[in-house]
C-alpha cells in the first residue's frame, strides 16, 4: 500500500513529497531533535524515502521552487524534473544515512536572476545576452535538494543536488501579446550550454562557507515541448566531490518517455511487445466499459528497458457502484495484461476529478486499489 499511501499525500498537497504509512516502523517527529528543540525531523515509513526538517513546527519549503523563466505550459515537465531529481539525488545520498530539506541556500531572487539574460543589470543571469528573437533563453527552471546527516545531537549540510532545465525548443514573441515563435535546439546545444551553466553554477556555490567542502550533485534535465503529453528527461549529472569548482565528469542518463497508444508517424520503443501488452489492456477494457473517454499510458524507458508506467483513464461514470465495479475489473485485467517486473500507477478521473487509484510496485504481484468516494 506504501505507493497508495504516496499518490494520497501527494494529490492532498500538490506533489508535495511526503512518505506515509503505517506507524509500526516509523520513527516519531519529535524522537530525533537537532540541537535546537525546534527542530524536528519527519519521522521515515519507508526506506526509500528520506526523512525531512521540521523546523518551528513548520515544514521548510524550497526557496526556489517553482521559479521559471516564464510560465511553463507543460506541467509534466515540473513534474517529471522534480521526481527524477530526487532519483539522482538516491544513487548519491541514501536515503538511510541522509535527512532531506528542500533548497535553503538559493533564494527566489537568486534563481530569478540566474534564470535571466545576462545583461549590465543583470550580470548574474546564466542565460546568454542578445535579442529575444535571435539569442534563445536555454535554461527554464532549476530546483535545489539540500541533504543532512546528525552531528551529535544536531545536524549539518552534508551535500547538494542541482537540478537544471533546459529547454528543447525556445518560445518567444516578436512584439508583445503577438503570435508566438519558436526556435528548436539541437541536442549538442543543449548539451554544451547546460554543461557551461552547471560549471558557473557550481563556482558560485562553493563561494558559500557552508557549501565550500560538501557533494554536489548537478543534473541537466531536457525539456519537452509544451505539446508533448509526456514530461522531458535528465540526460547527464556529475558528482562534485571535496572543494571543486569546476566540473570535469559527467555521468549519462539514456531515458526515454513515451506515450502509448503511439501516434501515428511518432517513433515508438524499440520493444514494442510493451506497447502491444498496453493494447490488449485497452481493448479489454473498452469492450467491458464503453462509458471511457479515453484510455492512456505515459512508460519510462531507462537503457531501453521500461522502468515504469502510468495510465489514465478517463470516465464518463456517474454512479458509484460503476466506479467500484470498473475499479475491481481493472484490478484483475491489468495484473493480466500489463508488462510485469516494473510499478505501475491506473488513475481513474472524469471532468468531476479522481475517482480511483490503482497501483502495484516492481516486486508485486497484485494491484492495490482505493476508491475515493463522492461524499
Amino acid at each position: 500500500m506504501k505507493r497508495l499511501s504516496v499518490f494520497i499525500a501527494a494529490f492532498a498537497s500538490v506533489f508535495l513529497l511526503a512518505a506515509c504509512g503505517d506507524g509500526g516502523n516509523s520513527n516519531s517527529s519529535s524522537s530525533k531533535n537537532s540541537s535546537s528543540s525546534e527542530t524536528q525531523l519527519t519521522g521515515q515509513s519507508d526506506s526509500d524515502y528520506y526523512q525531512s526538517v521540521i523546523k518551528n513546527g513548520h515544514y521548510l519549503t524550497s526557496k526556489s521552487r517553482g521559479v521559471n523563466v516564464q510560465q511553463d505550459s507543460n506541467q509534466l515537465n515540473l513534474k517529471s524534473f522534480e521526481a527524477g531529481l530526487m532519483n539522482i539525488s538516491k544513487k548519491q545520498f541514501s536515503t538511510s544515512k541522509y535527512v532531506f530539506q528542500e533548497g535553503q541556500y538559493v533564494s527566489t531572487d537568486t534563481a530569478e536572476k540566474w534564470l535571466g539574460r545576462k545583461t549590465k543589470s543583470n550580470p548574474e543571469g546564466l542565460n546568454p545576452a542578445g535579442k529575444a528573437t535571435k539569442t534563445p533563453l536555454y535554461l527554464q527552471q532549476m530546483d535545489e535538494q539540500d541533504f543532512l546527516t546528525q552531528d551529535g545531537n544536531s545536524l549539518k549540510m552534508s551535500g547538494m543536488t542541482i537540478g537544471l532545465g533546459i529547454n528543447s525548443i525556445y518560445y518567444y514573441q516578436k512584439q508583445a501579446y503577438g503570435a508566438t515563435y519558436q526556435m528548436k535546439l539541437s541536442d549538442a546545444e543543449i548539451k554544451a550550454q547546460g554543461k557551461k551553466m552547471a560549471s558557473e553554477v557550481l563556482a558560485r556555490l562553493r563561494k558559500n562557507k557552508a557549501l565550500k567542502n560538501i557533494p554536489i550533485v548537478i543534473a541537466l534535465y531536457k525539456q519537452a515541448p509544451d505539446d508533448s503529453l509526456v514530461g522531458g528527461n535528465f540526460f547527464a549529472y556529475s558528482v562534485n566531490n571535496g572543494s571543486s569548482t569546476s566540473v570535469s565528469n559527467w555521468k549519462s542518463i539514456n531515458a526515454q518517455n513515451y506515450v502509448f497508444p503511439v501516434a501515428s508517424g511518432q517513433k515508438g520503443p524499440s520493444n514494442n511487445s510493451d506497447e502491444n501488452d498496453f493494447s490488449n489492456f485497452k481493448t479489454q477494457v473498452q469492450n467491458f466499459f464503453p462509458n471511457l473517454s479515453g484510455v492512456t499510458a505515459q512508460a519510462q524507458y531507462i537503457n531501453g528497458s521500461l522502468t515504469g508506467m502510468n495510465v489514465n483513464i478517463t470516465t464518463q461514470f456517474y454512479s458509484q457502484t460503476e466506479i467500484i465495479s470498473f475499479t475491481q475489473y481493472l484490478q484483475s485485467t491489468a495484473s493480466k495484461y500489463l508488462p510485469t517486473g516494473i510499478p505501475i500507477d491506473i488513475t481513474v478521473g472524469s471532468t468531476t476529478g479522481v475517482q480511483s487509484f490503482l497501483s502495484r510496485d516492481t516486486n508485486e504481484k497484485n494491484f492495490t486499489f482505493h476508491i475515493f468516494n463522492s461524499y
